[in-house]
């Protein structure tokens, strides 16, 4: 190491220092990752201002791995990455070197040797928390799903108490309705009319009972199914209501010609009036069946008028002929309302006159915009693709300083070469400006002044040059001073192997 000039000897109090920090470090490094690379980097700097030893290197990039892979913040590992280049570039700065080249080894050790290592550290981390966080979300997808079935569930149980309360309430009206009709019929025998007075009571009693339950079964706010019979309008619904007897004039159309149906006297060829569609023609519906039930519970014998235009529906009762059951809980009109002001319309239940009207808007049927298209949240992909991108950024800058180094270092080297037939045409006493004619344009930027055989004349200006021009290797080199424009001494200063060579041999 020492003849490629790669480390620098120290004595044994410093290596086994250093593997005390090592060891420290190896120890420290799961609680404190950012403090172990430190340390290593520490040992490095003391090693040699540009950090590049293989001392110290395997150490270095390795405990940068570590912090990568460990740390969850990545200010600290920058915080230490920008200290270590401070402290290597001020150890140059104060150093009687070619800074430029120290720096850029400096600067390629710390990219290479621990910015790589750090962020493939940062690389296994992510993979392995996308992992993680894959089975977290596979494990809410679950979760959500069963709450969506649950959900689902509650829902059907919802559609199916309303169906009840909606159809069965409508059908057990119109029971009482023709029961109570029957009971004042002039032509029943009178042992016959308390069992039909019983009977349209207990479907009074029957529909109370069943409000009751349906109230306790159903969720506010749940959506409403569509409970009309398979292929029933609301005429066929109005028609139905008025053969079991209930006093209901039907009368279709809006600005037009109207159609007008009283009882069952409608005529079977007439055309039917087309009806909404859809959301908008089942909640028509409901509309008219829930009032038709009110109105029979609530108003029996009274004069009903259904009236179908083109954007509303008016349902008209007249006062009560006869004493009915007693005002219900209202479920019906409040999901009826609500449903309606969710497709934008409004809905009117008061008093009108001596009776009740229900009153309900709806407007045309709009169709629902579809919805901006969501954006994937980050994945697998996204992450692996930024790393790439770091790492990426990083060795093309890493690429370039290395390069630049490289290049500076050669030609710092071999423009300060002295030829050595140059150098022994050089002769003490010759005049300063004959000599630099056979000297390079450039001197030695890291002159081994310590293995200099003599120390330099006293007040003469000595410049060093290369022997030779290859490159990562130790070369002897040329000393050459001149002092009031002569020069005075010229002399070779050995390589290292060189002169530990002629110390054996002595």
């Amino acid at each position: 190491m020492d003849q490629l000039g790669l480390d620098e000897p120290r004595a044994a109090w410093q290596r086994a220092a250093g593997i005390v920090v090592l060891g420290l470090a190896a120890a420290t490094w799961r609680r404190w990752p950012p403090a172990a690379f430190a340390a290593a980097a520490a040992l490095g700097l003391t090693a040699a201002p540009s950090l590049f030893t293989l001392t110290y290197g395997p150490a270095l990039a390795t405990f940068a791995l570590l912090m990568g892979r460990k740390a969850p913040r990545v200010k600290p590992a920058l915080l230490a990455f920008g200290a270590t280049a401070l402290i290597g570039t001020a150890k140059i700065a104060v150093r009687d070197v070619d800074p430029v080249v120290e720096w850029l080894v400096l600067t390629g050790t710390l990219l290479f040797g621990a910015v790589f290592p750090w962020l493939a550290g940062r690389y296994l981390r992510q993979g392995r928390e996308l992992a993680a966080a894959g089975w977290t979300r596979a494990a809410q997808l679950e979760r959500e799903q069963r709450i969506v079935a649950d959900r689902a569930r509650l829902r059907e149980r919802a559609r199916i108490a309303q169906d009840m309360h909606d159809s069965l309430g409508h059908e057990l009206s119109l029971i009482a309705l023709r029961a109570g009709a029957l009971q004042v019929a002039a032509d029943l025998p009178e042992r016959h009319r308390g069992a039909v007075t019983d009977l349209r009571v207990a479907a009074s009693d029957a529909t109370d009972r069943l409000h009751e339950i349906i109230g306790l079964l159903r969720e506010e706010g749940d959506e409403a199914a569509p409970l009309a019979p398979a292929g029933e309008s609301v005429r066929a619904l109005v028609e139905r209501a008025a053969d079991s007897g209930l006093p209901v004039r039907y009368i279709a159309g809006g600005e037009g010609p109207r159609t007008e149906l009283t009882g069952s006297e409608a005529e079977p060829e007439a055309e039917p009036e087309p009806e909404a569609e859809g959301e908008n023609g089942r909640t028509v519906y409901r509309i008219v069946q829930e009032a038709l039930t009110n109105a029979a519970r609530h108003a029996p014998g009274a004069p009903i008028t259904v009236e179908m235009g083109k954007a509303a529906v008016v349902v008209t009762n007249g006062p009560a002929r006869r004493p009915g059951s007693g005002p219900g809980a209202g479920s019906g009109l409040v999901g009826l309302r609500a449903r309606v002001e969710d497709l934008g319309g409004t809905l009117e239940a008061e008093p009108h006159g001596d009776g009740f009207r229900v009153l309900a808007r709806l407007p045309a049927a709009v169709a629902t915009p579809d919805p901006p298209p969501r954006h994937p949240a980050p994945g697998p992909a996204y992450a692996r693709r930024r790393t790439l991108l770091a790492f990426g950024a990083a060795l093309a800058t890493g690429a370039l300083l290395v390069g630049g180094a490289f290049a500076w270092y050669a030609y710092s080297r071999s423009n300060a070469v002295l030829e050595p037939a140059d150098f022994a045409r050089l002769k003490e006493g010759q005049a300063q400006t004959d000599a630099e004619r056979l000297l390079p344009g450039r001197v030695a930027t890291d002159p081994p002044e310590e293995r200099a055989p003599t120390p330099p004349p006293p007040g003469a200006d000595c410049r060093y040059y290369r022997a030779s021009g290859e490159l990562f290797v130790t070369v002897r080199h040329f000393r050459v001073c001149f002092r009031d424009g002569a020069l005075v001494e010229k002399s070779v200063i050995p390589t290292a192997g060189a002169l530990r060579e002629k110390e054996r041999v002595r």
